[in-house]
């Protein structure tokens, strides 16, 4: 499984292919979806990044207000909560197999 910072599965991602060409970490943040912050790198990848984590499962506050506050523009809140949720667990799983 290629998971991205946030948890995102890269392999099932809908976004990959046209708008994701392989992922936060190949991209160095600069996913597609960052325009519509209007923000050049993901807030997300930048805060891993900054804490020195390998991925948000490494902090106490998953999922942190930054994740919530992030929502794809084409989920329903239903689905971005469901992608939370799927997101921390596959993050929690990561890291109990360490």
């Amino acid at each position: 499984m290629n998971l991205c910072v946030c948890g995102v599965n890269c392999n099932t991602c809908p976004h990959l292919g046209d708008q994701c060409k392989g992922g936060c970490e190949v991209l160095a943040g600069k996913v597609w979806w960052t325009s519509y912050i209007e923000a050049d790198v993901c807030p997300v990848y930048s805060c891993v990044k900054e804490r020195k984590y390998e991925n948000c499962g490494d902090c106490e506050q998953l999922p942190c207000n930054l994740w919530i506050s992030l929502k794809d523009p084409s989920y329903t809140e239903e689905q971005h909560q469901k992608s939370i949720e799927e997101r921390t667990d596959a993050l929690k799983k990561l890291q109990s197999n360490k």
